[in-house]
Protein backbone atom coordinates (compact mmCIF):
# COMPACT_ATOMS: atom_id res chain seq x y z
CA UNK A 1 0.00 0.00 0.00
CA UNK A 2 1.27 3.47 -0.88
CA UNK A 3 2.06 5.91 1.87
CA UNK A 4 -1.21 7.53 2.97
CA UNK A 5 0.41 10.77 4.09
CA UNK A 6 2.23 13.25 1.88
CA UNK A 7 4.47 16.09 2.98
CA UNK A 8 1.46 18.42 3.17
CA UNK A 9 -0.11 16.15 5.77
CA UNK A 10 3.09 15.60 7.71
CA UNK A 11 3.72 19.34 8.04
CA UNK A 12 0.38 19.78 9.81
CA UNK A 13 0.98 16.69 11.92
CA UNK A 14 4.32 18.11 12.96
CA UNK A 15 2.77 21.50 13.79
CA UNK A 16 0.16 19.92 16.05
CA UNK A 17 2.41 17.13 17.37
CA UNK A 18 0.21 14.35 15.97
CA UNK A 19 2.73 12.58 13.73
CA UNK A 20 3.16 9.51 15.92
CA UNK A 21 -0.56 9.37 16.60
CA UNK A 22 -1.38 9.60 12.89
CA UNK A 23 1.02 6.76 12.10
CA UNK A 24 -0.47 4.54 14.80
CA UNK A 25 -4.06 5.30 13.73
CA UNK A 26 -3.13 4.42 10.14
CA UNK A 27 -1.69 1.11 11.32
CA UNK A 28 -4.87 0.33 13.25
CA UNK A 29 -7.58 1.22 10.75
CA UNK A 30 -6.34 1.46 7.15
CA UNK A 31 -6.70 -1.84 5.30
CA UNK A 32 -6.10 -2.80 1.65
CA UNK A 33 -9.28 -4.83 1.24
CA UNK A 34 -12.88 -5.14 2.39
CA UNK A 35 -13.41 -7.28 5.49
CA UNK A 36 -16.61 -9.15 6.38
CA UNK A 37 -17.43 -6.38 8.84
CA UNK A 38 -17.03 -3.73 6.15
CA UNK A 39 -19.11 -5.78 3.70
CA UNK A 40 -22.06 -6.11 6.06
CA UNK A 41 -22.03 -2.38 6.78
CA UNK A 42 -21.65 -1.24 3.17
CA UNK A 43 -24.37 -3.53 1.84
CA UNK A 44 -26.79 -2.32 4.51
CA UNK A 45 -26.55 1.33 3.41
CA UNK A 46 -29.23 3.19 1.48
CA UNK A 47 -26.91 6.05 0.48
CA UNK A 48 -23.30 7.14 0.25
CA UNK A 49 -21.25 10.12 -0.88
CA UNK A 50 -19.04 9.77 -3.96
CA UNK A 51 -16.10 12.03 -4.69
CA UNK A 52 -14.48 12.32 -8.10
CA UNK A 53 -12.16 14.81 -9.81
CA UNK A 54 -13.21 16.80 -12.88
CA UNK A 55 -11.05 17.74 -15.87
CA UNK A 56 -10.20 21.06 -14.21
CA UNK A 57 -8.95 19.43 -11.01
CA UNK A 58 -12.02 20.36 -8.96
CA UNK A 59 -13.42 17.68 -6.64
CA UNK A 60 -17.07 16.77 -7.14
CA UNK A 61 -19.03 15.40 -4.18
CA UNK A 62 -22.24 13.58 -5.07
CA UNK A 63 -24.96 11.88 -3.04
CA UNK A 64 -25.90 8.42 -4.31
CA UNK A 65 -29.06 6.84 -2.94
CA UNK A 66 -31.12 3.71 -3.38
CA UNK A 67 -32.83 0.98 -1.45
CA UNK A 68 -30.68 -0.94 1.10
CA UNK A 69 -28.60 -3.45 -0.83
CA UNK A 70 -28.11 -1.23 -3.88
CA UNK A 71 -24.37 -1.29 -3.17
CA UNK A 72 -22.75 -4.70 -3.55
CA UNK A 73 -19.40 -6.00 -2.36
CA UNK A 74 -18.43 -8.31 -5.21
CA UNK A 75 -15.27 -9.56 -3.51
CA UNK A 76 -12.74 -8.26 -1.00
CA UNK A 77 -11.26 -5.86 -3.57
CA UNK A 78 -14.36 -4.83 -5.52
CA UNK A 79 -17.45 -2.73 -4.74
CA UNK A 80 -20.19 -2.17 -7.32
CA UNK A 81 -23.10 0.26 -7.47
CA UNK A 82 -25.69 1.29 -10.08
CA UNK A 83 -26.07 4.57 -11.90
CA UNK A 84 -29.73 5.56 -12.07
CA UNK A 85 -31.46 8.12 -14.27
CA UNK A 86 -30.34 11.62 -13.33
CA UNK A 87 -30.24 15.15 -14.69
CA UNK A 88 -28.18 14.22 -17.75
CA UNK A 89 -25.05 16.07 -16.61
CA UNK A 90 -23.09 12.87 -15.78
CA UNK A 91 -20.68 14.85 -13.61
CA UNK A 92 -19.43 11.97 -11.46
CA UNK A 93 -19.35 9.34 -14.20
CA UNK A 94 -17.81 11.75 -16.69
CA UNK A 95 -15.15 12.56 -14.12
CA UNK A 96 -14.44 8.85 -13.69
CA UNK A 97 -13.92 8.49 -17.44
CA UNK A 98 -11.24 11.16 -17.21
CA UNK A 99 -9.72 10.31 -13.82
CA UNK A 100 -10.63 6.96 -12.30
CA UNK A 101 -9.55 7.79 -8.73
CA UNK A 102 -12.57 8.14 -6.44
CA UNK A 103 -13.57 8.27 -2.78
CA UNK A 104 -16.66 6.80 -1.09
CA UNK A 105 -18.08 7.74 2.30
CA UNK A 106 -20.66 5.45 3.91
CA UNK A 107 -22.50 6.78 6.97
CA UNK A 108 -24.96 5.28 9.43
CA UNK A 109 -26.61 8.35 10.97
CA UNK A 110 -28.57 6.34 13.51
CA UNK A 111 -25.76 4.48 15.27
CA UNK A 112 -23.63 6.57 14.24
CA UNK A 113 -20.81 4.94 12.23
CA UNK A 114 -18.88 5.59 9.03
CA UNK A 115 -16.48 3.93 6.61
CA UNK A 116 -14.32 5.53 3.92
CA UNK A 117 -13.00 3.97 0.73
CA UNK A 118 -10.37 5.09 -1.78
CA UNK A 119 -10.19 3.27 -5.09
CA UNK A 120 -10.24 3.29 -8.86
CA UNK A 121 -13.53 3.10 -10.75
CA UNK A 122 -14.67 1.80 -14.12
CA UNK A 123 -18.04 2.01 -15.88
CA UNK A 124 -19.74 -0.59 -18.08
CA UNK A 125 -23.30 -0.57 -19.44
CA UNK A 126 -22.85 -4.24 -20.38
CA UNK A 127 -21.71 -5.34 -16.92
CA UNK A 128 -23.55 -8.58 -16.04
CA UNK A 129 -24.35 -7.10 -12.65
CA UNK A 130 -26.76 -4.66 -14.28
CA UNK A 131 -29.44 -7.35 -14.06
CA UNK A 132 -29.14 -7.27 -10.27
CA UNK A 133 -29.63 -3.49 -10.11
CA UNK A 134 -33.28 -2.77 -10.90
CA UNK A 135 -33.62 0.51 -12.80
CA UNK A 136 -29.90 0.90 -13.48
CA UNK A 137 -28.51 2.48 -16.66
CA UNK A 138 -24.86 1.69 -15.93
CA UNK A 139 -22.80 -0.18 -13.37
CA UNK A 140 -19.76 1.30 -11.64
CA UNK A 141 -17.14 -1.08 -10.24
CA UNK A 142 -14.62 0.21 -7.74
CA UNK A 143 -11.31 -1.54 -7.14
CA UNK A 144 -10.50 -0.84 -3.50
CA UNK A 145 -7.16 0.75 -2.76
CA UNK A 146 -7.73 1.32 0.94
CA UNK A 147 -10.67 1.19 3.32
CA UNK A 148 -10.93 2.49 6.85
CA UNK A 149 -13.35 3.22 9.66
CA UNK A 150 -13.55 6.85 10.76
CA UNK A 151 -14.33 8.21 14.22
CA UNK A 152 -18.06 9.09 14.37
CA UNK A 153 -17.60 11.74 17.08
CA UNK A 154 -19.06 14.66 15.10
CA UNK A 155 -21.83 12.77 13.30
CA UNK A 156 -25.21 14.05 14.44
CA UNK A 157 -27.81 11.34 14.99
CA UNK A 158 -30.67 11.23 12.50
CA UNK A 159 -33.37 8.72 11.66
CA UNK A 160 -34.75 7.87 8.26
CA UNK A 161 -38.34 9.09 7.95
CA UNK A 162 -39.09 7.23 4.73
CA UNK A 163 -37.42 5.90 1.61
CA UNK A 164 -37.44 8.04 -1.51
CA UNK A 165 -40.39 7.16 -3.72
CA UNK A 166 -38.03 7.43 -6.69
CA UNK A 167 -35.56 4.78 -5.48
CA UNK A 168 -35.75 1.83 -7.90
CA UNK A 169 -36.60 -1.52 -6.39
CA UNK A 170 -37.56 -4.92 -7.74
CA UNK A 171 -41.25 -5.69 -8.21
CA UNK A 172 -42.21 -2.05 -7.73
CA UNK A 173 -42.70 0.61 -10.36
CA UNK A 174 -41.26 3.78 -8.88
CA UNK A 175 -42.35 7.14 -10.34
CA UNK A 176 -40.17 7.53 -13.42
CA UNK A 177 -40.61 11.27 -13.90
CA UNK A 178 -39.19 13.76 -11.40
CA UNK A 179 -41.00 17.09 -11.31
CA UNK A 180 -38.12 19.05 -12.82
CA UNK A 181 -38.54 17.19 -16.11
CA UNK A 182 -41.91 18.94 -16.43
CA UNK A 183 -40.35 22.42 -16.51
CA UNK A 184 -41.54 24.13 -19.68
CA UNK A 185 -38.13 25.61 -20.51
CA UNK A 186 -36.62 22.11 -20.65
CA UNK A 187 -39.11 20.44 -22.98
CA UNK A 188 -37.16 21.14 -26.18
CA UNK A 189 -33.94 19.63 -24.79
CA UNK A 190 -35.21 16.48 -23.07
CA UNK A 191 -34.10 13.22 -24.68
CA UNK A 192 -36.53 12.02 -27.35
CA UNK A 193 -37.51 9.06 -25.15
CA UNK A 194 -39.02 11.52 -22.66
CA UNK A 195 -41.14 13.54 -25.08
CA UNK A 196 -44.24 11.97 -23.54
CA UNK A 197 -43.84 13.84 -20.25
CA UNK A 198 -45.50 17.12 -21.21
CA UNK A 199 -48.43 15.41 -22.90
CA UNK A 200 -49.00 12.98 -20.05
CA UNK A 201 -48.33 15.16 -17.00
CA UNK A 202 -48.41 18.73 -18.24
CA UNK A 203 -45.71 21.34 -17.80
CA UNK A 204 -44.80 23.69 -14.98
CA UNK A 205 -42.75 26.88 -14.79
CA UNK A 206 -39.38 27.18 -13.08
CA UNK A 207 -41.08 29.19 -10.34
CA UNK A 208 -43.67 26.46 -9.79
CA UNK A 209 -40.90 23.88 -9.61
CA UNK A 210 -39.09 26.03 -7.05
CA UNK A 211 -42.21 26.04 -4.88
CA UNK A 212 -42.48 22.25 -5.14
CA UNK A 213 -38.81 21.90 -4.30
CA UNK A 214 -39.12 23.95 -1.13
CA UNK A 215 -41.96 21.65 -0.03
CA UNK A 216 -39.84 18.56 -0.63
CA UNK A 217 -41.90 17.55 -3.66
CA UNK A 218 -39.27 18.00 -6.34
Amino acid sequence: MDELYGEQHKLLQQEFDTGKLADRVREFIVLPEVTDEHKAFIESRDMFFLTSIDYRGYPTCSHKGGMPGFIKVVDNKTIAFPSYDGNGMFLSLGNINGNNKIGMLFIDFETPHRVRVHGTASIDKHDPLIEKFHGSELVVRVTVKEIFINCPRYIHQYQRVQFSKYAPQANFESPLVPQWKRIDALQDVLPERENFIAEKLGTITQEEYGELLMKGKG
